[in-house]
């Protein structure tokens, strides 16, 4: 496995990139959130944007830096769990990129990752650690999630002792839906699925107890994995606002709704509203861009130590 020395870089603020444009490059992908691009030597580079999504529409305004925390995160994630397994990360420094790459290094800088190819797996592998979102509601429907049984009583934002793996289709568009172990070992076979449950649950363990000496709980979180040869390896974003449900561990109290670290602002202000949740989004306040980008850097501030500049 080839792992580049990852250093957490400061992030300039109050940048905004909604989208890149990589001349002579190939564009492989534009997702909600990333470009992704192909180099002349088979490896992918990852480009996080600042575009937001809720309720999967894209909102025209962007989030300050939220592409640069992604990334620092993701990277500083890379390396925290680099002797646990095998994951795609190559390189963030734009130095370091192939020379048709560097010439692009404004839009780069600090939102992007050159990674190994791998060919995914069709499974989000999600881990929760406290009972929320659509954990919840599949608990108060039938007191289980994805065929998991799990005791009486329990309110939202329960802690589940121990964590539960919980996987879901990916769907290419709206929403992942929850499956059952017997649907994953179904699409994937048993023997990966065994190793996706068991790499997910050591990954989600020894990240929770480093966030929560840092002040945040993970209440769950999901990883991709993809196949290089036939090697399972981590890929995509990991542990990262968007990919997980942060929780501040000040004031955290069962029973109710916690504060996050993401996009929760932008979505109590779209319930707020009478809007059908289909394109076009409406217009977001500046209050509303700006307290989300300032969660953001408030979940970076506290997992890695380092403040944005």
């Amino acid at each position: 496995m080839c792992v580049a020395q990852i250093t957490t870089m400061p992030v300039t603020k109050n940048s905004i990139l909604l989208e890149t444009h990589l001349d002579g490059v190939r564009l492989v992908s534009r997702g909600k959130v990333r470009d992704v691009y192909e180099t002349r030597d088979d490896k992918l580079l990852i480009v996080a944007t600042d575009r937001l999504s809720a309720f999967d529409v894209v909102m025209r305004e962007g989030i300050p830096d939220k592409g640069r925390i992604l990334t620092q995160l993701s990277c500083f994630w890379f390396h925290f769990i680099g002797d646990s397994i095998r994951h795609h990360f190559l390189t963030s420094q734009v130095s370091e990129y192939p020379r048709e790459l560097q010439r692009f290094g404004e839009q780069l800088e600090g939102r992007s990752m050159l990674v190994e190819k791998a060919k995914p797996l069709p499974i989000e592998c999600v881990v929760r650690g406290f009972l929320a979102g659509s954990g919840l509601k599949e608990y108060r429907s039938d007191q289980s999630i994805c065929g998991i049984k799990l005791p009486p009583g329990l309110v939202e934002g329960s802690r589940l002792d121990p964590p539960i793996f919980t996987p879901a289709t990916k769907a290419q568009t709206g929403h992942d839906e929850n499956i059952s172990w017997e649907g994953t070992v179904s699409r994937i076979g048993a023997p990966s699925a065994e190793k996706l449950r068991a790499y997910s649950m050591e990954l989600y363990a020894k990240a929770r107890d480093y966030a929560e000496g840092r002040g945040i709980l993970i209440a769950d979180t999901k990883f991709e994995f993809g196949l290089r040869g036939d090697t399972i390896i981590l890929i995509d974003e990991v542990l990262t606002p968007d990919s997980s449900r942060f929780w501040p561990l000040e004031g955290y109290s069962p029973g109710k709704p916690q504060p996050s670290f993401d996009k929760q602002f932008v979505r109590d202000y779209l319930e707020s509203l009478r809007w059908n949740k289909q394109p076009p989004p409406p217009t977001l306040p500046p209050e509303v861009v700006e307290k989300t980008s300032e969660k953001y850097r408030q979940a970076y501030h506290l997992l890695t130590g380092h403040k944005l500049n």
